[in-house]
């Protein structure tokens, strides 16, 4: 491994960045009760996919997934969009040393204009902002992180990836980077064996303690 190419931290969106998954498991398990009681804990089968691919469960319902998406469009007009405490520090931190850093969510760029308004400097945190257009497979898939890898020319042992979702994950371990997960949305003891490493949030997280799970 050429210890010359860059370090890259990507990190997910909600649960990790910003305090949102609770407030998502609350909207989608309306409506898995609503319209598809046949999937039980449907909220926890979608986490990490993107829009699309949610709303293709509801595809035979006529109507529903555009009613669905409205419904969303508002709620997040509305969500609380709070930072995981220390998030914005660390991230900071990393710029410092020049670490490249990047947002790869699910998300659409639709949502992302209300975190950009609930937050006008969260552009200036990250180098690159990936979002559910930039990849053609979502979570537990590895290709989004590796898109990240690849944008910032580097490889995988050189990337870290913070993640709270099984999905999410899931893809860091199959994109082969190192996975620091957040016990935000799953206690510690279920994704303990997803991670290299699991923290509650980033207040006694630093940078060397990055370094030091770093892949030689």
């Amino acid at each position: 491994m050429d210890n010359n190419q860059p370090i890259a931290a990507l990190f997910d969106l909600d649960g990790v960045i910003v305090d949102t998954e609770s407030q998502y498991t609350l909207f989608w398990r309306r409506q898995g009760e609503a319209y598809r009681p046949d999937m039980p804990h449907f909220e926890q089968r979608i986490k990490g996919m993107t829009l699309t691919q949610i709303l293709e469960f509801f595809a035979d319902q006529p109507g529903i997934p555009e009613r669905i998406q409205e419904e969303l469009n508002q709620f997040e007009t509305r969500m609380d969009y709070t930072y995981i405490p220390g998030a914005t520090d660390f991230i900071r931190a990393l710029r410092i040393q020049n670490i490249r850093t990047a947002v790869v969510t699910s998300s659409n760029t639709k949502k992302m204009e209300n975190v950009y308004r609930a937050h006008p400097e969260f552009t200036s945190l990250f180098d690159r902002i990936f979002t559910a257009e930039d990849f053609q497979h979502s979570k537990p898939d590895p290709d989004c992180y590796l898109l990240g890898a690849r944008v910032f020319g580097t490889v995988p042992e050189r990337c870290f990836v913070f993640e709270d979702s099984f999905n999410g994950l899931l893809a860091g371990r199959r994109a082969g980077m190192t996975v620091i997960g957040l016990s935000t949305t799953n206690p510690e003891a279920a994704i303990r064996d997803l991670a290299d490493v699991v923290i509650p949030d980033f207040t006694g997280f630093s940078v060397e303690k990055m370094h030091a799970l770093i892949r030689q």
